[in-house]
């Protein structure tokens, strides 16, 4: 890897600040927690690496090629990053055994959150309860971000209520008389979609949505619920659940001849190159999202340092990665702000410390993030993420429907 380079790639993971003890003051005490010494830092996280929901495991292998490129780069202020990625199968039960085994067997010194409601559901107590930082978790349920019952658990990602609120206003104004077919996947994920939606359209929720049906992870198709929606005469498809049956909905839906006036995608499922063009990219045509990440491919943003960077990243640590998955772009947000606060520490690697610099962020810039959106949250409140933007494929890549969108004035 050419110096300059390194160079920035070790700028950016740090948010700017050189990685050497002496940036964090050689005048530190060490106090260290489990999985802590002066050469390393074990962390732990679970991954769906097989089973039914195995497309996301690309999430936990930009989290462990991560901190394979932090490492070459000299570690965490001297400290190599040992992250141990265990398969979850997107199984509640085995991703609590697996979460078991790396607090209890590998003594790590916190989880590096990982990506699914359903999984990380099955933690949130156990971690809780033991005291150990389950750090950026990817999921937007509205459960995760409770300071005051389970202080130790700290989301990321943007709510799923909130932007079921934002695709009911995009209704509301393209589509007033919308007769709204909504299939959501039976877990906290959809629930809180479908909740958001019907927030945002208010006491017109009972008219326009014309039918909800919904679909289980072990369910082979969607095929049924597609044809049921359409037999109800809804207009207007919505789709909240995960990608495998995103891209059967799409499908079938075009296959039946069905041509949604709007046609919504939940963010979780909207990847390109995960979804969509398996879906076919005609049959995708026209479908909007929200999203607050870059496309690594998007012609508008992909001269960008921060993309630039992030290919070359993928092409060096995940070379089997279809650079068009942005599945991979959540778990490499995780990881640099993971190492953010490691670095933030110094010497105070102590879950309690780890914990304190996970919720006092402000206006922090991460790679990969829209323009204009930046990330900041408190002790009495995780959510990091204030704002998005919605966006329509057009065949080949997401176009923006207009500025970004601050969460909190969609929700008045």
């Amino acid at each position: 890897m050419a110096t300059g380079l390194k160079r920035r790639l070790l700028l950016a993971a740090m948010g700017g600040t050189a990685l050497s003890t002496a940036a964090v003051g050689s005048g530190w005490a060490k106090d260290y927690g489990p999985g802590v010494t002066d050469s390393e830092i074990k962390l732990g996280t679970t991954s769906p690496y097989s089973g039914p929901a195995s497309a996301y495991g690309v999430y936990g292998q930009a989290q462990t090629a991560y901190f394979n490129m932090i490492n070459d780069l000299g570690g965490i202020n001297g400290r190599k990053v040992n992250l141990i990625s265990l398969d979850n199968g997107y199984n509640p039960p085995k991703a609590l055994e697996q979460t078991r085994k790396l607090v209890e067997d590998e003594n790590v010194l916190f989880i590096a959150g990982f990506l699914g409601t359903a999984p990380n559901t099955s933690v949130q107590k156990y971690l809780n309860g033991k005291k150990v930082p389950n750090l950026f978790l990817t999921s937007g349920a509205d459960r995760f971000n409770d300071p005051k019952n389970t202080p130790w658990i700290v989301p990321l990602y943007p709510t799923y209520v909130g932007q079921g609120e934002i695709f009911a206003r995009f209704i509301l104004t393209r589509h007033p008389a919308a007769r709204i077919g909504v299939l959501y996947i039976n877990d906290d994920l959809g629930k809180d979609f479908l909740l958001g939606l019907k927030k945002g359209l208010g006491d017109k929720a009972k008219t326009m949505i014309v039918r909800e049906v919904s679909n289980e992870l072990t369910d082979p198709s969607v095929d049924s619920q597609i044809i049921d929606l359409k037999g109800a005469g809804a207009d207007t498809l919505v789709q909240f659940t995960t990608s495998k049956f995103a891209a059967q909905g799409i499908r079938k839906a075009y296959d039946l001849g069905w041509r949604p006036v709007v046609h919504i995608l939940a963010s979780v499922s909207a990847a390109i190159g995960g979804t969509l063009i398996p879906a076919g990219a005609e049959r995708s045509k026209g479908i909007v999202t929200a999203r607050w990440e870059k496309q690594p491919t998007d012609s508008t943003t992909i001269n960008d340092p921060d993309v630039v960077d992030y290919v070359k990243f993928a092409k060096k640590y995940m070379p089997n990665l279809n650079i068009e998955d942005n599945t991979a772009v959540p778990g490499y947000i995780n990881s640099f702000m993971i190492a953010r606060v490691l670095k933030a520490c110094g010497d105070n690697l102590t879950r309690d410390n780890v914990l304190k610099q996970a919720t006092s962020l402000k206006d922090v810039v991460a790679p990969m993030l829209l323009p204009g959106i930046t990330l900041t949250n408190s002790p009495d409140d995780y959510l990091a993420f204030h704002a998005m933007q919605l966006c329509q494929f057009d065949g080949e890549k997401f176009v923006s429907l207009g500025d970004v969108i601050r969460l909190d004035v969609a929700r008045k």
